[in-house]
């Protein structure tokens, strides 16, 4: 997705209004125009000036509402129990379970962009990878609430830890929740630190920046005394190979572990050894579509077309399209080993996804999550913004779909006919979904006015790779 090797940048084509190399792709990863003083005003600028700032309090004020819807549906949901929920038998998992697997899978763009992608030597990633590390602390936040609320007493949830056993109530470590523990901490951990080491260097810079005291106060206390000494720098550059070294094989393992939950269990739908690597694409795939639906709109509301280029996007599309036939691909063997096992509770499994009393659902995923992404093949699409967002916004409703079809739809019909139920969401469940979001975009809203979302050193040294001629 780099400049492929001979086919030097030109000036922009007729029609376009970014260079392009001599295939016709956007070549441009930073803007000419851009300096280090410039690079450093203009994101410093954002965190220390607050510019559109009605803009930014009207979504504020949006997140924030739904946000206290979330806060609304988790304490009635404390005070009358899941009941609350639509959840029956056999459909004992729900919603929660469906934006468990959906919140982890957004989260793993954030540590493919900053931790593969740089030991890939992709520089494309320099100027998004602040933010999709951001948005992976966040979607972490959100997927661990769901397990814990779902568990019917959360306040007794340190029982799937490893804990003194004074109790004697050991965790059962056979169970995939208790894996999805270890798992989804060790990756929210890794990820913290890795973030926070990576915006060690861009703090001290808005530290020197600032114009008053409680805000040079505060930023120096996340700078950490950073003086940008020639240790410092070797110092924070070791660390932060080795982290992405450790955090890469953390975007295979944890949602395979998430997969377990599922491909452990003896229930048609369910038990697939395809389950790992297809768990991981679609994570990837809704990652990236969530990234894009995040990194637009805040392009052009901050103006920052200059540093995230057009190239950018159109090498996320098609990380996009790649990913999306990595899904396709396992949706077609989950059919094709459903009628090729001769197993008949594994094809009347398939044969009811698509043609039974959620038949309509499964439709939708295919048309949201294989047909309509098909468009990234034009680059017209991945090179127009609004285009572009709106196939990532398929992406993402129909990732959700789909894993409301391997929860909802492979429990309501089990083996045995007269426990068949239907599966009905209440509005505590939507409640709880859509305050979900809330506390996502809440969050993301904070971090976009108070920490700098692109990371001012790593631009700079693109702007000195520029002059150097390695770009």
């Amino acid at each position: 997705m780099e400049t492929i090797q001979g086919s030097e940048p030109t000036m922009p084509a007729a029609g376009k209004p970014y260079a392009v190399t001599v295939l016709d792709y956007p070549a441009t990863l930073i803007s000419p125009e851009l300096s280090y003083g410039k690079v450093s005003q203009q994101i410093a600028g954002i965190a220390l000036e607050h510019p559109r700032q009605k803009p930014w309090l009207v979504a504020f004020a949006v997140s924030v509402s739904l946000f206290l819807l979330f806060c609304v549906a988790v304490s009635y949901l404390l005070y009358r129990g899941v009941g609350i929920w639509g959840i029956n038998i056999p459909v004992g998992w729900g919603f929660a379970i469906v934006n468990f697997v959906w919140w982890i899978g957004i989260g793993h763009a954030g540590t493919f962009i900053s931790a593969i992608l740089l030991l890939l030597f992709q520089k494309w990633r320099t100027t998004i990878n602040r933010f999709t590390e951001a948005m992976t602390l966040f979607a972490v936040i959100c997927a661990g609430m769901f397990p814990l609320l779902h568990l019917g007493r959360p306040w007794v949830f340190f029982w799937l830890l490893p804990y003194p056993d004074t109790m004697a109530l050991w965790p059962q470590f056979r169970s995939p929740l208790v894996w999805d523990v270890f798992a989804v901490s060790t990756y929210f951990t890794v990820s913290l630190i890795f973030w926070y080491i990576g915006v060690v260097p861009d703090l001290a810079t808005v530290r020197d920046k600032a114009t008053t005291k409680w805000k040079r106060v505060i930023y120096g206390l996340g700078a950490l005394g950073w003086r940008g000494s020639a240790i410092h720098w070797q110092r924070h550059q070791s660390a932060y190979l080795l982290l992405a070294g450790l955090a890469t094989p953390l975007v295979l393992s944890v949602h395979s572990v998430v997969s377990f939950d599922f491909s452990v269990a003896q229930l048609p739908g369910w038990h697939s050894t395809i389950f790992p690597p297809y768990f991981v694409a679609g994570a990837i795939y809704s990652g990236f579509a969530m990234v894009l639906n995040l990194i637009i709109p805040i392009r052009r509301l901050l103006r920052l077309q200059n540093l995230i280029t057009v190239r950018t996007l159109n090498n996320m599309a098609c990380v996009t399209l790649a990913t999306c036939w990595m899904v396709t691909y396992g949706y077609i063997m989950e059919a094709f080993m459903a009628w090729y096992s001769g197993d008949v509770f594994e094809q009347y499994m398939m044969k009811n996804r698509a043609f039974g009393p959620y038949g309509w659902v499964f439709w939708c995923l295919i048309a949201l999550n294989v047909v309509i992404p098909q468009l990234l093949w034009s680059r017209r699409v991945r090179t127009h913004d609004l285009a572009l967002f709106f196939v990532a916004l398929s992406a993402n409703l129909g990732m959700w779909v789909e894993r409301f079809v391997i929860v909802v739809q492979s429990l309501h019909r089990d083996f045995v006919p007269s426990s068949w139920a239907m599966y009905q969401p209440t509005l505590w469940d939507w409640a709880t979904l859509l305050g979900s979001i809330g506390l996502f975009l809440t969050l993301m809203c904070l971090f976009v006015r108070y920490i700098p979302l692109i990371s001012i050193s790593e631009s700079r040294e693109l702007i000195a790779q520029r002059k150097e001629g390695r770009l």
